[in-house]
């Protein structure tokens, strides 16, 4: 997502492809994207361009249902209607120059529509070829059973993090009951676990802004908590952001992480987290800062479309 919109200006695109190069040569083969991200679509384009000539080697995940004024960019709304499905796969499949999508979200909840009725158009893309498996994002415990006696359910997105745990209740067990993998996104709390916030601040057009987490009071004392994830890299010779993504990777076999960068750098120490093995004691400590974060994830907008 950040290649193309949300963090600050889009990646120049022959770099933005080239990290993309790299991290297909570095063993990446998951790679997420969705139809909001970018103006028009753009990093779903992206993808398609940077993953023509080996599409073999690569895993795409995309999203639909949330809608936006192409001309302002601005928010209007969520569908999840068969006739809003179908349009939107066909747009995907042509920008991602592709025959078949392998994972295909509904990427927020359409409370106008049910999920069943939702579910089902989705599960007619996997009877044509379109689409090889289907998933859900942000949808609560009772959503994703609801929507697994319709069609099997591969994967859940969610925000999963050492600072965002309130999944952990409801969305996992649900996960574990229909058979489906998590989808950690943000899993370093949108760059803050990485600890870079100390000493930086945020960049023109970036909508970290608007966050609740990033705003005043909150913001300090959610920047003082991440002391303590580097405390435990410290300790262990390694990053904060490799310590929080670790705490994501250990917490089940069914459970992924898609942390977003437009950096090599960054990218290879992300990769680097598979080698971090945390102990009890480390484990406990950072168990314990979720209870302490100030502010919500969202901002009420935001908050609003979370499906609990």
């Amino acid at each position: 997502m950040g290649l193309s919109e949300f963090y600050g200006p889009p990646t120049e695109q022959a770099a933005a492809i080239k990290l993309l190069h790299e991290a297909i040569e570095l063993g990446v083969q998951h790679f997420d994207t969705a139809e909001m991200y970018g103006m028009r679509s753009a990093n779903e384009s992206l993808l398609g361009k940077a993953f023509a000539d080996r599409r073999d080697r690569v895993f795409i995940a995309t999203k639909f249902g949330p809608t936006r004024d192409w001309e302002t960019g601005m928010p209007t709304g969520i569908d999840g209607s068969r006739e809003n499905c179908r349009r939107a796969v066909e747009g995907s499949l042509q920008r991602l120059q592709t025959d078949v999508i392998d994972l295909y979200y509904l990427h927020r909840v359409d409370p106008a529509t049910a999920i069943e009725e939702t579910v089902a158009a989705m599960a007619e893309l996997v009877a044509e070829g379109k689409v090889r498996a289907i998933g859900l994002s942000e949808a609560s415990g009772e959503t994703i059973r609801r929507a697994a006696k319709i069609h099997p359910i591969s994967a859940v997105q969610s925000e999963y993090s050492i600072f965002a745990r309130d999944i952990e209740t409801d969305v996992i067990p649900a996960c574990l009951a229909v058979g489906a993998s998590l989808t950690a996104y943000s899993p370093l709390g949108r760059g803050m676990l990485s600890g870079r916030f100390k000493n930086e601040s945020l960049g023109e057009g970036d909508w970290r802004a608007s966050n609740p987490r990033f705003q005043g009071d909150a913001y300090t004392a959610n920047v003082a908590l991440v002391d303590e994830i580097e405390a435990v890299a410290s300790a262990k010779g390694c990053t904060p952001a490799q310590v929080a993504l670790a705490w994501v990777i250990c917490r089940g076999e069914n459970v992924l992480t898609i942390p977003g960068t437009t950096k090599l750098e960054n990218l290879q120490s992300n990769l680097g987290s598979y080698a971090i093995e945390l102990g009890a004691e480390e484990l406990a400590t950072l168990g314990a800062l979720a209870d302490r974060v100030s502010g919500e994830r969202y901002d009420e907008r935001g908050m609003a479309a979370i499906n609990g």
